[in-house]
């Protein structure tokens, strides 16, 4: 077998390792930090098929990119989308130096219930599950009309399947700030890991988010009254900051764009589901790869594409809230990047 290939790196020298991908900008929910309630999803032709994405997926494998994760919108709601996670999953080990280390997904956990044994079948081992409350009541209020018993039910058949659940939750300011202390107590029983993330300024969504920010830093001090959290230097290749919950032997994560720039350590960049190249979450600028994909390029052409989009990656995101407009500082939604 030969070497893996060198990962690329950006201006300021760190590998890109990692490739979020979104798969389809389409939901079967509508959480409020998300998306707006009458959301305009984009038109067949501007999404790329699911060979195309197998292909700029292989580029970036051969650029040095050993994990990838599918994002949406829902990335399990996109017809025919285990075909795609087939594929991709018979690249993990692959020899030849053109191997993936890990194949992974973040999802609403809605189709799980009859995905997850096709999700593990294909070689994934852990899968991040958003779920921001367990109220059923406010489950249904964050995400406008979901019920949380599918979401439930797909978790436990993730589990089932042997694959590995992190739960993801936004914290929101009046919302579910009250809920840490049970998602911790509930995340122990259940095994899994918990990941609390500050909401970000991206698209608009008739919500004001100046009222749904909770800085983590006040969260993490109100959770050490019940909660001993002990340091780790626990990584899973994304901005986290993680820490072990003594009572219960699990890890607690924390995402910190507002309060702590995370961008030192920055590994990855976002590919949308129509092709474009996002180096930062936080930032504007992008590279067309739908563009250089559909005018014929051959792979030397497409590998240079996306080596010229990774010399401008830029240092770090500028998350800040408008407020003097009243509108975010990215104008996308995270729908569209894929988280």
């Amino acid at each position: 077998m030969s070497a893996m290939p060198a990962p690329m790196r950006d201006p300021f020298g760190r590998a890109i390792t990692y490739l979020r991908v979104s798969v389809t900008d389409r939901c079967d929910l509508r959480c409020v930090y998300c998306m707006a309630e009458e959301m305009h999803f984009l038109p067949k032709k501007d999404v790329l098929s699911l060979e195309e994405i197998e292909r700029l997926s292989a580029a970036f494998i051969a650029l040095g990119t050993r994990k990838i994760r599918l994002t949406g919108g829902e990335p399990l709601v996109r017809r025919d989308v285990m075909r795609l996670i087939e594929r991709l999953g018979a690249r993990l080990g692959a020899g030849e130096g053109r191997g993936l280390d890990e194949l992974t997904l973040t999802t609403n956990g809605t189709q799980l219930g009859r995905l997850a044994p096709g999700l593990a079948a294909a070689g994934m081992r852990r899968i991040n599950v958003s779920l921001d409350t367990l109220d059923p009541a406010k489950f249904t209020m964050m995400t406008r009309w979901g019920k949380i018993g599918p979401t439930l039910d797909g978790i436990a058949a993730a589990k089932a399947a042997g694959l590995a659940v992190k739960i993801n939750a936004v914290a929101m300011k009046g919302v579910n700030e009250d809920e840490f202390d049970d998602m911790i107590a509930w995340c122990g029983q259940q095994g899994f890991d918990l990941c609390l993330i500050e909401t970000m300024p991206m698209g608009e969504i008739s919500e004001d988010r100046t009222e749904q920010y909770l800085p983590l830093s006040l969260v993490r001090s109100r959770l050490r009254r019940r909660w001993t959290l002990d340091e780790t230097d626990y990584r899973t290749g994304g901005p986290a900051r993680y820490f072990v919950v003594r009572e219960t032997g699990r890890r607690i994560g924390f995402i910190t764009p507002m309060t702590h720039n995370f961008c030192e350590s920055c590994n990855r960049v976002r590919l949308t589901c129509t092709g474009t190249l996002y180096m930062c979450l936080g930032q504007d600028d992008q590279a067309d790869l739908r563009a250089v994909l559909r005018a014929g390029a051959d792979d030397a052409a497409l590998e240079a594409a996306i080596r010229e989009a990774i010399s401008r990656k830029p240092k770090g995101h500028d998350f800040i809230i408008d407020r003097r407009h009243d509108r975010p500082s990215v104008g996308r939604h995270m729908s569209m990047t894929g988280g």
